[in-house]
């Protein structure tokens, strides 16, 4: 027999307090007459490890929602990772073979088989008008290109192996030939259409876009980390890809109103909007994976006025490169204009949604349209891109029925070639294709909130009140959008390791030094697990110390 010793008067208190919690609810139970007619239960929950998976990523969607300030949204989407994501990198002048359906198909774009713009810019002006303009503005429309393209003499700019290096000097050509043409067409449309004079210009401006993207196929890798968790469910789970685009366009113009829209959002969910399904991987193309963190940034950072772009500028001497590796049809030329439209006109696009409050885990809820021209100088394309979703990660690629639409034209040889510093058989198609894109006047959205998803009061860090947090916010953001190394380098297995220590395990007396070692991810750690910055003892603000954590200065990472 085992004999326990209890205390009598631990026992007379427990007693007493039972006695009084039972009494309490007894009267509680008897002076309550309100009796619910219809019983309501609480939902019952699916307790499976795949349906908790689920419910964990609605509510961080959900939790990223809610923040108040565009800064601190992408603060708390990097806040699962301290060194940064895996990122599948996706740049505007590599464009690899075959690359279409796969942007295609992580973008959720149907783009439209008749390579011409929507009939939306037949109507803008009269075809009296259009010829006018073109006859005024060509002269020195003709002179400008005329100059950049034979006159100019870059081997005194640039030395001779650089100018040599395939494509760099079509892609020279195309920035300054890009940038007279504005300047001219903002000289000759400015006064008769006052949104070109409130309009911003970006030269050469920094354009990132990161996302999530789901539907495509797991590696074996990945199929391998999710047998651990011995639930079947979890391997029919869609697993998100993260890509993080690059761009660099010559440059762009910005205004305070969005474009009008091209096609009515419940057209645009038409299922004979075709987008080809690719669920191979990225890696098969020849996209790499480089660990940094998640940004966007349109060419401006938040707070600026004019947030929705009008048009941009691009180059394409990568297509010089591809043919100096083989013969370079028209279909491929075709192929490779459709996928750099689409790539930069989405990245664009969704990064200017970032700045206005939605992320990558929240649909845009009005659509945003972008025009946009690719040149080298003597080949003009132009393309249309109306983005009406921004939901692609996890199923949404397959079951999402809104699609992105991408109108271009076919490439317009501008002049046949050039004889005393003067074009001839000039093609007026491209003059009037740009007059039409510049006279395109952003519109109000009467009854639209272009800002849900952000605070009323506090919609950047800038109108936080409390001055050390909004300094410690500021700080922060900035360090994540600059993708400067940590002040602890990143970990790195070495190739030794690998094979002797994991592989084949060959050297089980060696001591144990790093993550792995122990069986942990160091990569896993999140983006506020470090110790906060040290306090001198002469610069507290107290002198008494009530704790260790009065040492450290305060964080403010979004909860």
């Amino acid at each position: 027999m085992l004999f326990i010793k209890v205390n009598p008067r631990l026992c007379g208190k427990y007693l007493s307090v039972t006695k009084y919690y039972c009494r309490f609810e007894s009267i509680a139970a008897t002076t309550t007459n309100e009796v619910a007619q219809i019983p309501a239960y609480p939902p019952i929950e699916d307790v499976t490890f795949a349906a908790k998976w689920q419910r964990n990523i609605a509510k961080y969607h959900e939790a990223v929602k809610n923040i108040k300030t565009i800064e601190e949204k992408t603060i708390k989407i990097n806040m699962p990772r301290y060194w940064g994501f895996k990122c599948m990198m996706i740049h505007e002048d590599k464009v690899v073979y075959n690359n279409l359906p796969m942007i295609q198909y992580i973008t959720r774009t149907h783009v439209s088989e008749e390579l011409k713009l929507p009939s939306y810019y037949d109507t803008l002006l009269s075809e009296e008008t259009l010829n006018s303009l073109v006859q005024e503005i060509k002269p020195s429309f003709e002179d400008a290109v005329a100059f950049e393209m034979s006159s100019r003499m870059r081997h005194q700019e640039y030395s001779q192996n650089h100018l040599e290096t395939n494509g760099v000097l079509d892609d020279l050509i195309g920035d300054a030939v890009s940038k007279q043409v504005n300047r001219i067409m903002l000289n000759y449309l400015g006064l008769q259409y006052p949104h070109l004079l409130s309009a911003q210009i970006d030269y050469d401006p920094r354009i990132e876009a990161s996302w999530f993207a789901g539907g495509i196929d797991k590696s074996h890798h990945t199929i391998r980390a999710l047998k651990r968790f011995k639930d079947p469910q979890i391997l029919e789970l869609p697993i998100d890809r993260i890509f993080a685009y690059i761009g660099n366009p010559t440059l762009q113009l910005r205004h305070e109103l969005p474009l009008k829209e091209i096609l009515p959002v419940t057209d645009c969910e038409n299922p004979s909007l075709e987008v080809p399904v690719c669920k191979i991987d990225p890696r098969n193309y020849g996209h790499y994976f480089d660990r940094r963190h998640l940004t966007a940034i349109p060419g401006f950072w938040p707070g600026d006025r004019a947030e929705f772009g009008l048009m941009s500028y691009h180059k394409c001497g990568y297509m010089h490169r591809r043919f100096q590796c083989g013969d370079l049809t028209r279909d491929d030329q075709i192929d490779l204009l459709k996928t750099q439209a689409v790539k930069s006109s989405w990245s664009w696009l969704t990064s200017q949604a970032f700045n206005n409050g939605f992320t990558t885990f929240n649909e845009i809820t009005y659509p945003l349209v972008n025009q946009q021209i690719i040149t080298n100088g003597q080949m003009w394309s132009f393309a249309v891109y109306q983005l009406n979703t921004n939901k692609v990660w996890g199923r949404n690629c397959d079951d999402n029925p809104k699609r992105n639409i991408c109108w271009i034209t076919e490439p317009i040889q501008l002049f046949e070639k050039i004889e005393n510093n003067k074009l001839v058989g000039v093609n007026d198609d491209v003059l009037k294709h740009l007059i039409k894109f510049y006279v395109n006047v952003p519109e109000e959205r009467v009854g639209v909130n272009l800002k849900p998803y952000v605070g009323e009061t506090e919609q950047r860090i800038a109108h936080i009140q409390e001055d050390e947090r909004r300094v410690w916010l500021e700080d922060t953001y900035k360090r994540l959008v600059s993708h400067r190394p940590r002040h602890k380098l990143m970990p790195e297995m070495y190739h030794w390791e690998w094979i002797y220590k994991f592989m084949f395990k060959t050297r089980p007396l060696d001591k144990k030094r790093t993550h792995w070692d122990y069986g942990l991810n160091p990569f896993r750690r999140k983006l506020n697990e470090h110790l906060p910055r040290y306090i001198p003892k002469a610069l507290r603000p107290g002198k008494v110390i009530r704790s260790q954590r009065d040492k450290y200065a305060k964080t403010y990472y979004p909860e």
